[in-house]
């Protein structure tokens, strides 16, 4: 007879696949564009959390040994699943795409950890939406994927809520160190085309592993100059990094395979608010006027573009 206690293990783990499975059920039924900007709205989240760890760190260890460290860190956390899968499941079907790809990310990676310790997350993050730009630029052009005017729209009204955000920081405190953020974007703009095209071919989850791997390869030589021995804190807020790097990146991956990378952008543009409320609890960073003049501008794009790739997409879907 098996006792009452020792059942509701097995029946927590019955309602918590039904669960998982309802929910699937219910994400299925949504159209690919809410779908792709749901994961992107997720990723964001994440991501503004990754970059307060990182930050942190950054203020007291060499840039370029972060980033080593960062994504040496999530290639281990991705072994297990390489344990569990099997190393064909990971093996990419375009390797010189891949490798393109790594190399691309890590020069964006160069430029976006220089600047880091010396700008505010809110305005990291600002400077960070003219990438939607390029990404839309290089996705009608090199893609093949159609621009919508109402996404155009959408995006120039977004950028001018960041120019409101950037435009005094050039002679405030970040400087020549806003410019160096500012000339990360269209690179990882490029990174994220090449992503993109090879989620055709390969899974989130082998683009994730070998971004990881490629850009721990590639940050070897200033990782290991710049070295200095990091304390066990520090080897903590890296490992948490480095799930967090993984998760994020594989919420962007699915969306770029859920919908036009396109139709996806306007939705990085709340990030501003996520990394303003954690540069305010980590840093005590005060966003300036600006900020939140921009920031609006920037919320009431987002929302007037969902509501648009909604009705488009309730009359495109068959009945």
């Amino acid at each position: 007879m098996v006792r009452a206690r020792d059942a509701w293990p097995g029946r927590w783990r019955y309602a918590g696949a039904l669960a998982h499975r309802r929910l699937r059920f219910r994400a299925s039924r949504l159209p690919a564009v809410w779908r792709g900007m749901l994961w992107v709205a997720l990723s964001g989240v994440v991501f503004s959390l990754l970059n307060t760890i990182l930050r942190s760190i950054a203020l007291s260890l060499d840039p370029f040994q972060t980033l080593f460290v960062r994504y040496l860190l999530g290639t281990v956390v991705m072994l297990p699943l390489l344990w569990r899968y099997g190393w064909r499941t990971y093996m990419p079907r375009n390797p010189r795409g891949q490798l393109w790809r790594g190399v691309v990310h890590t020069a964006a990676l160069m430029l976006w950890f220089t600047a880091l310790p010396h700008i505010t997350l809110a305005d990291t993050t600002a400077i960070g939406f003219t990438g939607p730009i390029f990404i839309m630029l290089g996705a009608a052009w090199f893609l093949g994927e159609k621009m919508q005017w109402d996404r155009w729209v959408a995006a120039l009204i977004g950028f001018s809520g960041v120019l409101v955000v950037v435009l005094p920081q050039i002679d405030g405190q970040g400087g020549w160190y806003t410019l160096v953020m500012l000339a990360a974007a269209p690179v990882f703009a490029a990174s994220y085309l090449l992503s993109k095209s090879l989620s055709r071919v390969d899974s989130p989850g082998v683009l994730v592993f070998w971004q990881s791997i490629w850009v721990t390869v590639l940050g070897i030589p200033l990782g290991l100059f710049y070295w200095t021995a990091p304390t066990p804190l520090q080897w903590l807020g890296f490992l948490a990094a480095g799930l967090l790097g993984s998760l994020s990146h594989y919420c962007l991956m699915r969306s770029f395979r859920a919908a036009d990378i396109s139709s996806t952008q306007s939705l990085r543009f709340l990030d501003l608010i996520w990394s303003s409320i954690m540069g305010w609890l980590a840093f005590s960073d005060v966003p300036s006027r600006y900020t939140y003049m921009g920031a609006l501008v920037i919320v009431l794009s987002t929302v007037w573009i969902a509501q648009r790739e909604h009705r488009l997409a309730r009359l495109t879907t068959p009945a």
